[in-house]
């Protein structure tokens, strides 16, 4: 019997070969967007699962109150350690402090490569439980022993035992390998963790003993693992005051309050907002989810509206089945099996669909898991599951008719019938309307963002990390030599790159500050030239000179810091900071150095000596950028043999602060376009059943002189006043849900009228187009060849 209705299925597929195409077709793009965003979702849920104590391990977290709003960040003091240590440490099975990671010379021989690592405490590795190929996790015990990760091993020994050899790290230390780890996943917020070095060491050679009880220098990290029996929440409420307890009067002010943030936490809620934990990629998960379920219901609308439309057709055979002994039940069968044929060809299809496309549009590293029981499992059930929606409709629809009626001839369909599938395809372009809105919204915000003044010329700028100090010691002579090459036409030190802001500062004072006020400053050391270099622009005053010998304690502003202090002539207004006093000589315009959909923080400037972290060069323009970086790099290697040569174009920095919004912008285009298509092919189906069903009105139209464009227009009407009401529809419901996502920038586009004008043209105007083959072709067709049989 199973047998018998999959023939027949088959056979129905044979005989119709446009509706099957387009059934095929239109499912297999809508299960491959669906498979695809599940396998998107998957892969971020799972996000950081390769740890094995995923739902234990929990970052120590810092709030602190500044001028009436609340600052979250993951840098916590030092002098956290121990205390934590003393009076909670029944509450944590591990804890470990590090350093930021970063990238670092490691040298074996001749061989000088760049990798990020960090120094971290000897608990560290079973925090993370590192998958140790060769070792112990026990390795950073040994204060001269480091762990380096596979990828570390082959490129520093090949295939030689790594065991026991030795590492220079930054041209200063020797480290012996103590252990070799497998390489963490790209779903781990630790992916780019190559090597751990001991934390004894970095205390001992870079941390001066008085940062060990000092709780105002927020610098560092903590990781911990709360034990067997314990909750995060209630730990996490037990710990808050720890620092706020232990501070002196000034830190105290800052009200700072720790927390733990869950690992589970890292990757999909990580956005705080005045303290309060508000979200983060989580609404990406949901709304591609979404938009993954009503595209798959979109192609099963195409089943559901082609199989319906084509019900006078199969109307006399529903009859004699009937009325041959059939059960209703048995026709029921016998449209879902061909409903899950249907689906199983289009699964087969979808499978050979857009992956390595989808990997690059996304920046992911997904793959079929073509070897995983459960994978199978899941996409049978997705199968069943697909053909369940699609045929249910046409099933119960179909297996109703009466034999009495259809075998008599006087079965209709009749026009309330038609009902249920211009329902069906308004939802279709409602969906469609409101992705492709969404997308132009995305990429419009983003456009603003990009056209958004800087406040200074990022063209011919470039930026080098020093990770070593033979560039700092030798600056002078490097700054002669690089302007001397005709390369570089300007050059500084900087204690941050100019597309971010590294270091911040507090406790400001100036004339008519608020007792009571928290300050918060972004804090920049530089050397003279950095102005020149960078090309800012002066609103007041001027820049640093070395005509001027007090310019050893001037201090620069931005116009964010003129308003944040409420100065009203700043230019030569007193500022101490720290212990020493400053003076304004100039206020520039705001610099986006941070995220470019947030307004400038308020930035002072002022000249040091050291800690320094960039080398930044204005490239010469009147040279070729590749020859003028060769001479930059033979140069530095002049004074930094030892270390590789490592660049960064500004502008290319810059434009990676947009690589989450365009690649969110690029799936939901990309998402947009298929569901257009997935609509589309429905509409061309109904199409042809409309023209087909229509064929003797339309001959006699003819014969009593209808024009052919006249026949296009009423074969057309109908669609596009579905397409109208499907616009109308979908208007508000964009205007609300990207109003609300506009909401999570302070720095924001509008939504202009012209977007949705645009749309709906275009909507209108796609739907002719697919319309149009089919109601030509059936206008300009010879009457008598539809009315011969009259």
């Amino acid at each position: 019997m199973i047998k018998n209705y999959f023939t027949t299925a088959f056979r129905n597929l044979r005989k119709n070969k446009t509706h099957s195409f387009i059934n095929i077709a239109g499912l297999s793009v809508g299960m491959a967007v669906a498979m695809l965003i599940g396998l998107w979702i998957w892969n971020e849920l799972s996000f950081n699962k390769y740890h094995q104590n995923y739902d234990r391990v929990a970052q120590m977290m810092l709030n602190q109150h500044f001028n009436g709003t609340t600052a979250t960040s993951g840098a916590i003091p030092i002098a956290l350690d121990a205390a934590i240590r003393k009076n909670y440490g029944s509450d944590f099975k591990h804890i470990a402090m590090a350093s930021w990671t970063d990238a670092h010379i490691l040298t074996v021989d001749e061989k000088k490569l760049s990798f990020d690592g960090t120094y971290m405490d000897s608990e560290g590795p079973e925090i993370f439980s590192l998958r140790m190929l060769k070792g112990s996790r026990h390795g950073l015990q040994d204060p001269s022993s480091m762990l380096i990760s596979q990828s570390v091993s082959r490129a520093l020994f090949g295939d030689a035992d790594p065991m026991g050899r030795i590492i220079l790290l930054d041209n200063k230390s020797n480290f012996k390998v103590s252990g070799v780890y497998e390489d963490l996943p790209a779903n781990s917020s630790l992916h780019d963790l190559r090597f751990l070095a001991p934390w004894d060491y970095y205390l001992k050679n870079f941390i001066p003993e008085r940062i060990l009880s000092d709780w105002g220098d927020n610098s560092w990290q903590m990781y911990v693992q709360i034990g067997d029996h314990q909750e995060m929440s209630r730990v996490s409420e037990k710990i808050k005051n720890t620092i706020l307890d232990r501070a002196g009067k000034e830190d105290a002010r800052y009200k700072p309050m720790i927390f733990l943030q869950p690992m589970s936490n890292w990757r999909l809620y990580s956005e705080f907002k005045n303290g309060v934990l508000t979200g983060g990629a989580i609404q990406y998960v949901w709304m591609f989810g979404i938009i993954g379920i009503f595209v798959l219901v979109l192609a099963c609308i195409n089943f559901m509206n082609l199989s319906t439309a084509r019900s006078e057709k199969r109307a006399k055979e529903v009859g004699i089945r009937k009325a041959v002994g059939s059960l209703r039940s048995q026709l029921i069968i016998q449209f879902y099996c061909e409903s899950l044929l249907t689906t199983v060809l289009a699964f087969a299809l979808a499978l050979l669909l857009v992956l390595p496309f989808f990997n690059q549009v996304a920046d992911k590293q997904m793959t079929i898991l073509w070897n995983n029981t459960l994978f199978w499992i899941l996409c049978i059930g997705f199968t069943l599951f697909t053909a369940l929606i699609a045929g249910s409709y046409p099933a119960l629809y179909l297996s109703s008719f009466r034999p009495v009626k259809v075998l008599k001839g006087v079965f209709k369909a009749g026009r309330l019938a038609a009902l249920p599938r211009k329902a069906l395809v308004v939802l279709q372009f409602t969906v469609s309307v409101v992705l492709i809105v969404g997308t132009i919204i995305v990429f419009n915000q983003i456009q603003y963002a990009k056209n958004r003044p800087v406040g200074y010329n990022r063209n011919g700028l470039i930026y080098i990390g020093m990770q070593t100090d033979d560039l700092h010691n030798h600056f002078d002579a490097l700054s002669v030599d690089l302007k001397s090459s005709g390369a570089v036409t300007w050059l500084a030190e900087s204690s941050s790159p100019t597309t971010g802001v590294e270091n911040n500062r507090s406790g400001l004072v100036w004339k008519g500050k608020d007792p009571n006020m928290t300050d918060d400053f972004a804090n920049i050391r530089v050397t003279m030239d950095y102005g020149k270099t960078v090309g800012w622009q002066f609103v007041d005053g001027r820049d640093f000179s070395n005509q001027y010998l007090t310019d050893s304690t001037a201090l620069i502003i931005n116009e964010a810091a003129v308003r944040y202090m409420n100065l009203k002539n700043p230019v030569g207004e007193n500022v101490r900071v720290g212990k020493k006093e400053y003076h304004v000589i100039g206020v520039v315009k705001d610099m986006v150095m941070s995220s470019p959909y947030q307004p400038a923080k308020q930035t002072i400037y002022y000249i040091t000596h050291e800690d320094f972290s960039y080398v930044i060069m204005r490239l010469n323009p009147n040279q070729g950028a590749h020859e003028a970086i060769q001479k930059v790099e033979n140069i530095c290697k002049t004074y930094s043999p030892s270390v590789p040569f490592a660049f960064q174009f500004t502008d290319e920095a810059y434009a990676r602060k947009f690589s989450n919004e365009e690649r969110i912008g690029k799936l939901a285009s990309l998402f947009a376009i298929l569901a257009i298509f997935i609509s589309c092919l429905g509409l061309f189906g109904m199409a042809t059943f409309t023209a087909e069903q229509r064929i003797k009105e339309i001959g006699v139209r003819k014969v009593l002189g209808a024009s052919v464009f006249s026949l296009w227009k009423l074969l057309s009407r109908d669609f596009v006043s579905l397409v109208i009401i499907s616009f109308c529809i979908a208007t508000p419901i964009a205007w609300y849900f990207m109003g609300n996502w506009l909401q999570n920038y302070e720095y924001r586009t509008t939504m202009p009228w012209w977007i949705f004008v645009i749309v709906g043209t275009g909507a209108i105007l796609i739907t002719l187009a697919t319309v149009s083959y089919q109601s030509i072709r059936a206008a300009v067709m010879n009457p008598t060849k539809s009315l011969k049989t009259e």
